[in-house]
């Protein structure tokens, strides 16, 4: 017999009984009945339960033995006494009776619990986190993520994409974040980035001709932590393709995307290709978001002209000064009791809104504060342009374009939480498309790119003399599931006097492009494909799919929100004489003053 364990925790059946056998894992539970002692040992695979008989020097040893150490048990196979059957336990109609214990690592008391379900504060999860990924719910997690990594490269290969490695020491590029830098001890005062994602290499593997790329590549981003961002590094289905339309991208990346979720979803509805593509206008307008949850029927209406110089005062100044008013549908809702108005008024005015003004329709008539207000003829085109019937309500949203765009949105997901009107175990995708090239900077009141600044712009060179940088569309696109974004991507700029002009609309001279970018760029006069590709997050497609709301849940060892590893202790100082090799001094700011 081996020396460990002729079976895992897991795998003893009831065709078992009446044979021996070995196991090792850790001590999950312990419970005394008097004359016998159970232990719940548990491995990767399973659990199976262990019985100690009083008297005998086994059970001795075992009842010193604390929780969570490790043990090798060997002994007989039983079926369990009827009436003791574990139905909830594929190991549950046996038990193993020993006849040895031998502890291979003793444990000691323990800073959080494995069995249970007591919760534990974050910052101990993850300064004990070897612990934490015992627990069933976070070992389920990290097997999913194996499984969705192998499930989307298998499916990659399928299509023809060969598997490559790009560099982790490179050059710093403007990808919308901050780099991490790593000083370069050999070449004193200069500094390698770490890639925020492989965007230079997949274009120049293009260019190299391989024709179809991909990776699951680590990308570094120094930025805040959110409950759907990882801080530090993540991982992305990183894939690049030659000779390729938008339209292309799309079909070859949405039955991989589709495939993963439905392997595992396990009895969820999974959207199925072709996906709605829905351009970025549009999606801020019906949505209020460009990352529009579709398990949510609502659309937002722009009611701004039914307002323009109308009865109800406040509305028709904002639609006089340029502002804009949008109208969220609450089907049904004429039925809610006041209270229900009421609670949405005051959750507006929690969000920073002056208030939630509705208009409740009865029949062919109307009612509510705004309705008293407004003239028939008005509330009428108002309830026409939403598409509303009798029985329905209607909120309004109104203020300066963008704060009114964002609120409605936030609106639109309150009201199908209220009325429980939003899709239940769906995963619903879309694209958004056809986003802007370019955006105004708030700090510096500058043009600058809006997403990737690679992008091909739409009409080309042509767009970009003519046309005001503001208006023009990119051939850019992120793919959203349940609201959440999974990738950004876009047909690429593969010409270098169109991404020298590009650039310059952003504030970058010839020789700025040249010298942060002169690899690609020189690359590019040597015949370059035109190509495109996509990158959706590893992280968030696992997240989705564990109905984990937040990410760090579905990441092995991840930091905290501040950026910090709790168990390696990192960031750290680093010894004088380490900084001084690498030719480096440091610029601490002050510590604050203690009152």
């Amino acid at each position: 017999m081996h020396a460990y364990r002729s079976h895992s925790c897991g795998a003893l059946r009831a065709a078992d009984a009446g044979t021996e056998a070995r196991l090792s894992g850790w001590v999950h539970s312990k419970r005394d009945h008097g004359g016998l002692l159970f232990i719940d040992l548990r491995d990767h695979y399973g659990l199976t339960q262990i019985v100690f008989a009083a008297g005998t020097p086994v059970f001795e040893q075992a009842d010193r033995v604390r929780v969570e150490s490790v043990v090798t048990v060997t002994g007989h196979v039983v079926r369990r006494e009827p009436g003791t059957v574990n139905e909830k336990l594929p190991t549950g109609e046996v038990e193993l009776r020993a006849a040895a214990l031998e502890v291979q690592s003793a444990a000691e008391v323990l800073p959080i619990q494995v069995a249970g379900t007591e919760q534990f504060p974050e910052e101990l999860r993850l300064k004990y986190r070897f612990i934490d990924l015992r627990r069933e719910r976070l070992q389920r997690n990290m097997t999913l993520r194996a499984g969705v990594i192998a499930s989307i490269r298998r499916r990659m290969i399928a299509q023809g994409f060969t598997e490559f490695q790009t560099p982790i020491l490179t050059a710093s590029s403007p990808e919308g974040a901050r780099d991490f830098l790593v000083p370069a001890r050999l070449h004193p005062g200069k500094f390698y980035a770490l890639p925020q994602a492989p965007q230079q290499f997949k274009q120049l593997c293009m260019i190299a001709g391989f024709d179809r790329y991909f990776q699951i590549a680590p990308c570094f981003r120094d930025e805040a932590s959110r409950a759907d961002r990882s801080p530090g590094e993540f991982y992305q289905l990183d894939f690049e393709m030659s000779f390729v339309t938008q339209e292309d991208v799309f079909a070859t990346l949405e039955p991989v995307i589709s495939g993963v979720f439905e392997e595992f979803a396990e009895g969820r509805a999974v959207g199925a290709p072709p996906y709605p593509r829905i351009p970025y206008d549009r999606a801020l307008l019906e949505y209020g978001s460009d990352k529009p949850d579709l398990r949510n029927p609502l659309k937002i209406t722009d009611v701004t002209a039914q307002y323009a110089g109308s009865g109800f005062g406040l509305f028709a100044r904002i639609a006089a000064s340029g502002g804009t008013v949008r109208a969220i549908p609450a089907p049904g809702a004429a039925s809610q009791p006041r209270s229900f108005f009421d609670k949405l008024n005051d959750w507006a005015r929690e969000e920073g809104a002056g208030g939630l003004g509705y208009i409740v329709f009865e029949g062919e008539g109307a009612r509510g504060p705004i309705a008293r207000n407004l003239e028939a003829d008005r509330t009428a085109a108002i309830r026409a342009a939403c598409g509303l019937g009798a029985g329905d309500a209607v909120f309004f949203a109104a203020g300066k374009r963008d704060e009114a765009q964002k609120f409605s949105g936030a609106v639109r997901n309150r009201i199908a939480e209220e009325l429980n009107l939003a899709e239940r175990n769906a995963f619903r995708f879309c694209w958004i498309t056809d986003f802007p090239m370019y955006e105004l900077n708030e700090e510096t009141q500058q043009i600058d790119f809006s997403h990737n600044p690679f992008s091909m712009p739409q009409g080309g060179m042509d767009a970009l003399n003519t046309k005001n940088p503001l208006e023009i569309k990119a051939f850019q696109y992120d793919i959203v599931c349940n609201g959440v974004e999974l990738s950004s991507g876009a047909i690429r700029n593969h010409r270098p006097d169109i991404m020298i002009r590009a650039f310059e609309l952003a504030g970058y001279t010839e020789a700025e492009v040249e010298a942060r970018f002169g690899g690609m760029l020189n690359a590019f006069r040597y015949g370059a494909p035109p190509h495109g590709g996509s990158a959706p997050g590893i992280d968030r497609i696992v997240m989705l799919l564990a109905e984990e709301p937040n990410i760090r849940e579905v990441i092995l060892f991840p930091l905290n929100q501040q950026g910090e590893d709790l168990m390696m202790g990192a960031p750290a100082e680093v010894p004088p004489a380490r900084l001084k090799e690498l030719h480096l001094k440091l610029d601490l700011p002050p510590k604050p003053r203690r009152e």
